[in-house]
């Protein structure tokens, strides 16, 4: 008697999942055709924001993309500097290098290499 009970169970919760994936189905076509009364005439101007909404997404993205690009290069432009500079070091390397060599080979003011060190803190802090 379990046994058929079990099974008798079993066929009643699978037709019930059914029953209740094809309610879910009909309750979303109801919704969408419900919307698209709900629009009427407005399709046109539906598709038109859909598509702006889209464009303007893609826009944002693109721009997203031009400004990593740039703060990728300024990172990339100080590491540059910094390895030539270094380079310019080793072969100039008889002894110890002094500070003054720092400043010849790298050809910027202090003021200047502050300057840049505090525009890649404030750009690396806002990302």
């Amino acid at each position: 008697e379990k046994e058929i009970w079990n099974r008798e169970r079993l066929s009643l919760q699978k037709s019930l999942k059914q029953a209740n994936a094809e309610l879910s189905k009909l309750r979303a076509e109801l919704r969408s055709e419900a919307f698209l009364r709900e629009l009427g005439s407005d399709t046109e101007n539906a598709v038109l924001r859909r598509i702006y909404g889209k464009y303007l997404r893609a826009e944002s993205f693109r721009k997203a993309l031009i400004y990593q690009k740039k703060y990728l290069l300024l990172l990339l432009g100080g590491f540059q500097e910094c390895e030539e500079a270094t380079l310019a070091l080793i072969a100039r390397m008889g002894g110890q290098p002094s500070f003054t060599d720092l400043e010849i080979i790298t050809h910027h003011s202090k003021g200047f290499t502050r300057f840049r060190s505090a525009v890649r803190v404030s750009i690396a802090i806002s990302r």
